[in-house]
């Protein structure tokens, strides 16, 4: 599945791991010339950096999305992540939803359940002001794969966590190298970085939090009590 070093442009050429800092990385795959990388020690697969799309070019993609937050079948959706997070926030927490897009769904349905969620999105919300607080809980739904630089963006959002606050990302798990190539997930022009489990639970393990994934495609990241950890 590695394709020969020959064959990647210099401007393609290996990067450290976008996701951990690694420099372990190597050549996972081509494909219509776009050019993947692995990493060796979080297993992350990412889009070489010089094949970003531009941030028009994401933003035009994400006005056909369709995220209503009044549609049951997306709140169905939704409620992967809500659900287990839900079961382990104190009455009244104060969260965040980071990248909560043009309709936030997510959002609704926490402060349905009776908690206060701030909301920041570089496009649909870009008011910085949510970033200079801390909160009980920070989700990131459907986000993490866009991220060009995720090893900055979990280190912001880590940051924005409160001692016992969790830290709750959803996104599609990579679990099968063969089908990535057909994977529909990759074939999406916004989607730049693909997360295992392992990948999480590496950087949780590097922060010193605890780390759980209740349902496939979620991971709960909770900061220890003591002050400390990223």
């Amino acid at each position: 599945m590695n394709v020969a070093a020959a064959t990647i442009p210099h401007a393609l050429s290996r990067t450290d791991c976008p996701v951990c800092g690694a420099v372990q990385t190597e050549q996972f795959l081509n494909v219509q010339d776009r050019h993947y990388w692995r990493c060796a020690d979080c297993e992350a697969r990412y889009l070489a950096p010089a094949q970003r799309p531009l941030r028009d070019e994401e933003y035009a993609h994400y006005l056909h999305h369709e995220n209503d937050p009044d549609d049951p079948r997306y709140r169905r959706f939704l409620s992967k992540l809500s659900e287990p997070l839900l079961a382990r926030l104190a009455p009244g927490s104060r969260g965040l939803d980071y990248g909560c897009g043009p309709g936030p769904a997510l959002a609704a349905m926490l402060r349905e359940a009776g908690h206060e969620v701030a909301l920041y999105d570089p496009f649909f919300a870009p008011d910085p002001a949510p970033l200079s607080e801390t909160y009980d809980f920070v989700t990131c739904t459907e986000v993490a794969e866009h991220f060009h630089d995720p090893r900055t963006e979990f280190s912001r959002l880590s940051a924005l966590i409160r001692p016992s606050g969790w830290l709750a990302v959803m996104t599609c798990f990579q679990t099968d190298d063969a089908r990535f190539r057909d994977w529909h997930y990759r074939k999406d022009p916004t989607h730049v970085v693909f997360y295992r489990e392992a990948t999480f639970r590496h950087l949780a393990h590097g922060w010193g939090w605890r780390c759980e994934v209740p349902v496939k495609d979620v991971v709960l990241m909770q900061r220890p009590a003591a002050l400390g950890g990223a």
